[in-house]
């Protein structure tokens, strides 16, 4: 089966704050998203808001669950006490921790997970009392990833920045290709399952998924977002399936 889309609003969250004015509706374009055939919706509430708000929250669960009932919801942060309760609260299918300083702009590393084992391991362990599905942001480093499934997670997911961040060379994207197939084949023989996010575009998905062919989940937010200003959210996320293999 090929990789599902999540669609990320934090993009479009944070357009809307520009403004004390309720559009673009992150709800509404996440209901378009969702009807075009993306598989889930992906947000990042961070401490001080300043994408998507936490009144966000359960909204986008209510949306999920009133029309998408086999529709997924991602909640991915740093596991502060806030940030667990807030995912407590609002019972996303998927739980993605990432070790994000609040003041970052966006995410930009994974776990160390090895270094990082004794507090990361209660912390799934909270979650998965709950139900949720966890997931580990990861850098393409096939060490650490059997230190991420002792942990109690489910999944990884590879951070492919740097891979995106090669988009005119195609030389050193092969390179980084090959270190995310290789972090994905080291996850998969732990029995971790294994999604990717972060600069991902339509003409970069199609060789990471033939790359690893049982990607479980993309989520996407900028790349999706800056060609929905152009094609039109629904045609954005049909040509992003496309890509997927759909």
């Amino acid at each position: 089966m090929p990789a599902k889309l999540s669609v990320n609003l934090n993009a479009v969250a944070m357009l809307r704050n520009r403004r004390d004015l309720p559009w673009p509706s992150v709800t509404g374009l996440g209901r378009i998203a969702l009807a075009a055939g993306a598989h889930g919706l992906t947000v990042h509430p961070r401490p001080d808001e300043r994408h998507t708000r936490h009144s966000d929250l359960p909204e986008i669960r209510a949306l999920i669950d009133d029309e998408f009932p086999t529709a997924e919801f991602n909640i991915e942060g740093y596991p502060t006490e806030d940030f667990l309760a807030l995912v407590e609260k609002n019972q996303p299918e998927q739980v993605t921790l990432v070790p994000d300083d609040p003041a970052q702009a966006t995410s930009d590393h994974g776990w160390n997970f090895v270094a990082q084992a004794a507090f990361l391991t209660p912390v799934v362990k909270r979650l998965k009392k709950s139900g949720f599905r966890v997931s580990l942001f990861s850098d393409a480093v096939p060490d650490g990833v059997n230190a991420a499934r002792d942990t109690g997670a489910d999944r990884i997911e590879l951070y492919t920045g740097p891979y995106g961040g090669f988009h005119s060379d195609s030389a050193k994207a092969a390179k980084e290709l090959e270190r995310l197939g290789k972090t994905a084949d080291a996850a998969f023989k732990a029995g971790l399952g294994v999604n990717a996010g972060h600069d991902l575009t339509v003409e970069n998905l199609p060789p990471l998924v033939k790359h690893i062919p049982a990607l479980a989940e993309v989520s996407i937010g900028h790349g999706l977002t800056a060609d929905a200003l152009e094609y039109g959210m629904a045609g954005t996320v049909g040509r992003f399936l496309k890509a997927c293999g759909w």
